[in-house]
């Protein structure tokens, strides 16, 4: 009776599972045409909307006078419009202390448009879904990256490592939370 259990369900997830496939044959398509079309240089997309009030952590970063390099970043790479999405997003936002302790002439090369892939990578490795307080975090040993790939959690002396970075503050947003970082995490093809 189990056996026979077990095969009906397996039955009925393979039906549903191929059905979904059939059907989202054509969304799928016309999305990476859509996508294909709409790059071009203008800046379009939720992040430029005039006189949107709301608090996201893209908004949180251009209001901080410690993160200008962080947002020039985001600029050169054009991924405003992610992170304005619904969320939850939590972002480790490197200081510019934390860039300018990067070897000398690596912003300035990764601000670069033919670097502009490299730069897109090495950003997605700040953000994660979620919303997690720092406390939070502690329960971790690792985080899954939006570049998918993943990055380090420790507990030293009481408070959680990210990647080798020390949280120095925490920001919530409408869409997730900015964690305020000393360092900039390297994904580990890029260290």
């Amino acid at each position: 009776m189990k056996i026979l259990k077990k095969l009906f369900f397996g039955l009925a997830c393979a039906t549903l599972i191929f059905s979904c496939k059939t059907d989202n044959k054509e969304v799928i398509s016309n999305s990476t045409v859509s996508v294909a079309e709409n790059e071009s240089t203008d800046r379009t997309g939720q992040a430029f909307i005039e006189g949107d009030e709301s608090t996201t952590v893209l908004s949180i970063a251009i209001g901080s006078k410690d993160h200008t390099t962080l947002v020039a970043a985001v600029q050169a790479a054009q991924l405003e419009n992610a992170l304005v999405n619904a969320g939850p997003l939590m972002v480790f936002a490197p200081t510019n202390e934390a860039f300018a302790a990067l070897p000398e002439g690596t912003v300035e090369n990764l601000l670069k448009p033919e670097n502009k892939d490299l730069l897109a990578n090495i950003l997605k490795y700040h953000v994660t879904p979620g919303n997690y307080s720092k406390d939070f975090l502690k329960k971790f040993k690792k985080l899954g990256q939006a570049n998918n790939g993943y990055v380090k959690v420790e507990v030293v002396d009481g408070e959680p490592i990210i990647g080798g970075a020390k949280i120095l503050g925490s920001v919530k947003a409408g869409n997730g939370i900015v964690h305020v970082i000393d360092k900039v995490l390297l994904p580990p093809s890029e260290e």
